[in-house]
């Protein structure tokens, strides 16, 4: 076990204990002429209607203009959407704090659309609110690379491999989608990377007019969110990284993925004890009368599904092994959507049922998003050739990690990708400000924990982690507990932070 671990793990904190153990970070910003260049200000108006999500009284959008390319800015232009929900404690506002989404592809207008009033209460008023679509996201400029309808389903974009552990299909599908990117993806599409998005981030403090900025960064938005301290180390106030991955400028995703198989292992418990627990009896939705049985039943299932696809609600596209398993993952985020899950699994169980799919496995995924999707995890690091062994790699990941059945290991379009030298990833230190504060689930299916103590680990006395007894993904405001909630608003609201590493049990 490496210090950091002993560290996250040994170290416990109460909310109690933590304000005997705290140290302040930053003094109250102040407001001048921004660093950098200047840009226009932003002009803010009323947000239109939000897919899924209502909008905040008072949360305003707008648009904010950037460079296609920063080595030539004065030439083409791409619309960014920016905004903006101001603090309701005008006399408590110390500054502005920046959300940042996961993905690649997440939503920062709609982020906030469903955080904000949560954060600016925990926070106490003391932010205005910002965020951003990232280029190539929701109400930015986007763009496609003409990726054939039946190659955007999840389980087809994301590398599952046949029934049989075989790669062959999935070689040609990435093959074919690189091809495409090349092809019809233009210049927005290559432009698609989180070195660009950290410019952006930096253009939309400038147009806020604003010296620094405060950050939190959720999942992929974390690694945005750690490159933005990193080459604006003088620009960022206090920094929350809330469930990171690993920041290795050499793999980056292709290190997330690898680290998907474990991060799988250890998450699954929690969903069996779930499945097993007698309170489900009444729900109809008890899989096994004890927890260990419950990987087993999982498991023949995806195999009597990968054998025998089961049709479902939605016409043409069946229940396969692979749609399970992508549906285990997606569930595996968070304990609320475990009921779900069990659902699928009884209906799947049933010789009379028709499995009703979630919705992100019915369909095909709109071309921009899988285009944006793919082109920002292959902008970003040259990811190994197709011919660098995938096919025994995915044979040992398969084998070693059943539920994942070698996705991890296999291989994407990110093989063939033709890579642009310039985006390289930026190498996370510890050279820089000692305020930022990372929260994460000890048992997390996509951002686990072993991945986050490499950021700590670069990060040096930089940061400090709090650990959090809970499994899921996103543990702020979302599937953490009180106790972190807590360590995590304090540090916003007045810049303390533990003095070590510390633990939040259930």
């Amino acid at each position: 076990m490496t210090t950091w671990t002993r560290k996250a793990l040994l170290l416990t904190v109460s909310a109690a204990a933590a304000a005997g153990t705290l140290t302040a970070v930053g003094a109250p910003v102040a407001h001048s002429r921004p660093a950098g260049p200047a840009v226009p200000p932003i002009g803010w108006g009323p947000c239109g209607p939000i897919p899924g999500t209502p909008v905040p009284d008072g949360q305003q959008c707008a648009t904010l203009r950037v460079p296609l390319d920063y080595r030539a800015p004065g030439r083409r232009t791409l619309d960014v959407a920016v905004t903006r929900l101001r603090t309701d404690r005008p006399e408590a506002r110390r500054g502005t704090l920046l959300v940042l989404a996961g993905g690649p592809g997440g939503s920062g207008v709609q982020r906030l659309a469903q955080k904000g009033e949560a954060l600016r209460t925990a926070t106490e008023g003391a932010y205005d609110l910002v965020s951003l679509d990232p280029r190539g996201v929701g109400g930015s400029t986007r763009a496609n690379c003409g990726i054939p309808e039946a190659d955007r389903h999840l389980v087809t974009l994301r590398s599952w491999p046949a029934a049989d552990g075989s790669i062959t299909e999935n070689t040609e599908r990435a093959r074919r989608t690189a091809s495409a990117c090349a092809r019809d993806g233009g210049p927005v599409v290559r432009s698609f990377s989180t070195r660009n998005q950290v410019r952006d981030m930096d253009r939309l403090r400038a147009a806020l007019g604003e010296r620094k900025l405060s950050v939190w960064a959720h999942s992929y938005g974390s690694y945005a969110g750690a490159g933005y301290a990193q080459e604006y180390p003088d620009r960022v106030d206090r920094l929350v990284l809330d469930s990171v991955g690993d920041p290795d400028p050499k793999r980056v995703a292709y290190g997330w993925m690898a680290n998907v198989g474990p991060a799988v292992a250890l998450r699954f418990p929690d969903f069996a004890a779930w499945a097993a627990d007698p309170a489900r009896e009444a729900e109809g939705l008890r899989l096994a009368r004890r927890a260990e049985d419950v990987e087993p039943l999982f498991l023949a299932l995806a195999r009597e599904l990968d054998r025998d696809p089961k049709e479902s609600e939605t016409p043409g596209v069946p229940l396969t092994g692979n749609r399970l398993r992508q549906a285990l993952q997606n569930a595996l985020m968070s304990d609320k959507a475990f009921a779900s899950l069990a659902r699928l699994i009884r209906s799947a169980q049933d010789p009379e049922g028709r499995p009703v799919l979630p919705p992100e496995l019915a369909g095909a995924m709109p071309d921009e998003d899988a285009s944006l999707t793919m082109a920002v995890i292959c902008n970003d690091v040259r990811w190994p050739g197709p011919d660098s062994g995938y096919a025994s790699r995915v044979a040992a990941d398969r084998a070693r990690y059943p539920l994942t059945a070698g996705l991890p290991a296999n291989i994407s379009p990110c093989a063939f990708w033709k890579y642009d030298e310039e985006p390289r990833p930026t190498r996370i230190t510890d050279e820089g400000p000692s305020n930022v504060l990372m929260v994460q689930s000890l048992r997390d299916p996509a951002t686990p924990l072993a991945g986050a103590l490499k950021m700590r680990s670069a990060l040096g006395e930089r940061a400090r982690m709090v650990t959090v007894e809970r499994g899921g993904h996103g543990m702020y405001l979302g599937n953490g507990n009180a106790c972190g909630d807590r360590v995590v608003s304090d540090f916003l609201v007045t810049g303390k932070r533990p003095a070590r590493d510390a633990h939040c049990p259930n």
